[in-house]
């Protein structure tokens, strides 16, 4: 139960829970509220704050559930069907990431094809999936692989040259009348000088190999939040999460102890994260090995929290509409994207009535609002939870 309450607690920032925050903080102007604000939105680019935490996390209990669900099919079936499964897992997740994302509702080249949350989860699967299908039992070869990742981006962004130009509309659009075109391969070809090693925004290799080669419309007009080089680390974070589950599924470890290490493990990772951070930023846009370190070692500690309240002391009741959320997340997480709750809510606690709870006192009607659209969430997965209803990918 644990694992499904606190994918469920990940999720329930997405769906409502960070509107909430933020409405409760503009009921009141003061240094705890702007705390509270700051860390529901993401970092601009150095550091990691709470929101930046929902998207490593949810990578990680992915990584726990590739060794339940792998580990059955192993036991049952064969190695080529386990393989048949992920790929299929992967092109489904694949085709969500592009509806999601728009689909057709818009012309060529507007069109956001090759990237995003969903489309990152799938090549994290597709990896860890497929690493752990062949070497599960043979987790030193996965400690090498992940060490070796996570390596292999710090080198590529550290010492790998490329055309030393900012990516931004006055750069561009100055190169692009030199070169006599606005496409990507032209606009670099006429830039003789090279950058490595830097890590700002629009000028590292990572967003360059977005600009150059990701086709279609991309989130920061020049480049992506989860670009081409990002999967190579992300990765890790499914890895990470396959070591816990070994941990917590290993039955010579009394249950206590494995708190004990997963905390510890936690706290080494996010240290040695930090201090790496002091060589390559921890920057989530760039998905750094220092960032995944570090929000792995946060993961750890979270699971380990759940893990010891919910499976141990059995304190689950207050969990249950965590894990309503927590059995269906992509589909609440696709829902969310369709149906616009909050805009649902306006219709019932809008207009005149968000006029009268903000006389009672300023910014009421904003929770309350946010309240009710949260409160339409909770209905919808509790009536999923109810009738059993599922839906796998």
């Amino acid at each position: 139960m644990s694992l499904d309450a606190l994918r469920g607690f990940d999720m329930l920032w997405i769906v409502g829970g960070a509107a909430i925050v933020r409405a409760v903080a503009g009921m009141s102007d003061n240094a705890g509220t702007r705390f509270l604000v700051t860390q529901m939105t993401h970092a601009k680019w150095e550091g990691v704050r709470f929101y930046d935490l929902i998207y490593p996390l949810f990578l990680f209990l992915v990584g726990i559930s590739i060794v339940l669900s792998l580990d059955k099919m192993l036991a049952r079936e064969s190695r080529p069907t386990a393989v048949i499964r992920i790929v299929r897992r992967f092109l489904l997740l694949y085709a969500f990431n592009f509806v999601y994302n728009g689909g057709f509702l818009t012309r060529w080249p507007d069109i956001r094809v090759a990237s995003g949350v969903l489309a990152m989860i799938a090549w994290s699967y597709l990896f860890a999936g497929m690493i752990y299908c062949f070497f599960g039992r043979r987790l030193k070869v996965v400690a090498a692989i992940t060490v070796g990742l996570l390596l292999a981006n710090w080198a590529l962004l550290a010492w790998v040259p490329f055309p030393d130009f900012q990516l931004n509309d006055q750069t561009i659009g100055a190169l692009a009348e030199k070169a006599g075109s606005k496409e990507p391969a032209a606009i670099s070809a006429i830039v003789t000088q090279r950058a490595h090693g830097t890590y700002e925004p629009g000028h590292n290799l990572s967003n360059y190999l977005d600009y150059r080669y990701l086709p279609g419309k991309l989130m920061a007009r020049y480049f992506e939040n989860q670009g081409l080089l990002s999967p190579l680390t992300s990765v890790t974070l499914c890895l990470a999460g396959i070591f816990a589950a070994r941990l917590l599924l290993n039955a010579e470890i009394a249950p206590r102890r494995k708190v004990t290490w997963l905390v510890v493990a936690g706290v080494a990772a996010a240290t040695i994260g930090w201090m790496w951070g002091m060589e390559l930023p921890v920057v989530k846009r760039l998905w750094t090995s220092s960032f995944c370190l570090v929000t792995a070692g946060y993961s750890a500690v979270l699971l380990a929290t759940f893990f010891l309240i919910v499976d141990l002391w059995k304190f689950q009741r207050w969990c249950q509409p965590l894990v309503w959320i927590g059995v269906n997340p992509i589909t609440i997480y696709l829902l969310y994207n369709v149906v616009d709750f909050p805009k649902l809510a306006e219709r019932l606690v809008g207009g005149n009535v968000k006029e009268a709870f903000d006389g009672i006192a300023t910014g009421l009607g904003g929770l309350v609002s946010a309240s009710v659209s949260f409160a339409l969430v909770l209905l919808l997965v509790r009536f999923l939870h109810q009738r059993r209803i599922f839906l796998r990918v």
